[in-house]
């Protein structure tokens, strides 16, 4: 009987790891968001400089170098983060600029748009963690010359990503953390993808963290892996945090990607709160996205809702879906509440009025998926990809013209699938 129940274990946990899995069979452009069927996407609206179909992508890792011909970085741990610039492209060298803007309004594309990883250029690397420090009557400092070497870094990631500001209309960032077996290149055609569709604004960030280990027990492995990450993402998001240029934030996180961003910016406000600082101001995150949130609901009431969270950013937009076949399996195993799969039932009346409270939390619901799996869905549904899109570019409210979300009641609103799409 107990071997029984062990192998019934397993082969849940082996459908797990399928499910949460990125198995697309060919990378591709996503889905033309229904927002550009009623208004196209525009070349006047792209930055000059950007009108080209590649595209380039500042990311920030600690994955481990990779020794595979074709392969820069693998799913091991690496105890230094490095940063640089990933160009993306398209496996037709000949695309011109103005195909893509044109198939970026067809809601059916008659030209292949496969993604080829053209370049990945590592630029810097952080000194390796933990760093060496020296205590002098009971108070630590890091070693001097490794501090050097962090600062030296710090200003040459924030460099680059000045030197994309000049590039773009905006002064903003937009920065996205993936979830479970997430390779890298994944990661960075995720972000494309979005990027292309926010017509090219802001500048684009990727965090790869040590995600992708594969095999039956590659999804706790991961687990750990994004616990391993957090502080490597803290010295990330502090060095932006340090940059006056940058207006505003926008953080996208995806499946377990959500559990590594909330950690770490928990620390973050209660370290800045300890300083005496306000994070709204200080850290400047006008929107968090958690896209499939794979965290237990539980865990969230007690590490975010009771720490006053919410207060610290402009916006906070959860996309849940009932759909989210893997979500559902990771919640039998586990036997708690899913945040990716919450229900207004589940939420009791002291945390409705919390919700209530807070104000710039929206939780919203899609209701149906283009794919089995139904876990990508922020990105290959032309209507939640609109909403995300119409959300950070326009800085619009749920239930607005431009927004128009249906209000199931309190911070709880409705996604149609038709949504932005003229009748």
């Amino acid at each position: 009987m107990f071997d029984r129940c062990i192998n019934t274990y397993y082969i849940f946990v082996a459908a797990l790891a399928f499910l949460l899995s990125s198995c697309t069979s060919k990378p591709a452009l996503m889905p033309t968001p229904n927002v550009f069927l009623n208004t196209p996407y525009l070349e006047s609206k792209v930055p000059v400089a950007l009108r080209k179909t590649s595209m380039k992508l500042i990311y920030v890792t600690d994955r481990a170098v990779s020794q595979k011909v074709g392969q820069k970085y693998n799913a091991k741990r690496s105890s230094s983060m490095a940063y640089g610039i990933a160009k993306v492209n398209f496996e037709e060298p000949s695309l011109p600029w103005n195909e893509l803007v044109a198939q970026s309004n067809a809601p059916k594309r008659s030209v292949d748009l496969g993604y080829v990883l053209e370049k990945t250029e590592e630029l810097g690397r952080y000194p390796m963690s933990p760093y060496k420090f020296t205590q002098v009557q009971g108070r630590l400092s890091i070693d001097k010359s490794v501090q050097e070497k962090k600062q030296f870094h710090e200003n040459e990631l924030n460099k680059i990503v000045n030197d994309q500001l000049e590039l773009s209309t905006n002064n903003d960032v937009i920065l996205f953390v993936h979830g479970f077996n997430n390779t890298f290149e994944d990661s960075i055609f995720t972000l494309a993808g979005i990027w292309h569709f926010l017509q090219r604004q802001g500048v684009p960030i990727v965090y790869s963290w040590p995600a992708a280990a594969g095999g039956i027990t590659g999804y706790f492995a991961d687990k750990e892996s994004g616990q391993f990450t957090i502080f490597h993402l803290k010295e990330t998001l502090r060095a932006l945090f340090n940059n006056p240029k940058i207006e505003n934030m926008h953080i996208i996180a995806h499946s377990r990607g959500t559990d590594v961003v909330t950690t770490t910016l928990r620390e973050l406000i209660i370290e800045n709160r300890a300083a005496g600082g306000n994070p709204r101001q200080d850290l400047r995150i006008e929107n968090l996205i958690l896209a499939a949130p794979d965290l237990d609901f539980g865990i969230i009431k007690q590490r975010l809702m009771a720490e006053q969270f919410g207060p610290a950013f402009g916006k906070i937009t959860i996309y849940t879906s009932q759909e989210d076949s893997a979500l559902g399996l990771s919640q039998w195993l586990t036997n708690t509440i899913s945040f990716g799969r919450l229900n207004t039932q589940d939420i009791n009346v002291n945390e409705r009025e919390i919700f209530k409270a807070a104000g710039n939390v929206s939780l919203i619901k899609v209701p149906t998926s283009n794919s089995f799996i139904g876990h990508d869905y922020f990105h290959s549904n032309p209507a939640v990809s609109s909403d995300l899109i119409n959300l950070i570019l326009y800085n619009a409210q749920p239930g607005s013209e431009r927004r128009p979300l249906f209000k199931i009641e309190n911070n709880f609103w409705l996604l149609n699938m038709d949504y932005l799409i003229a009748h």
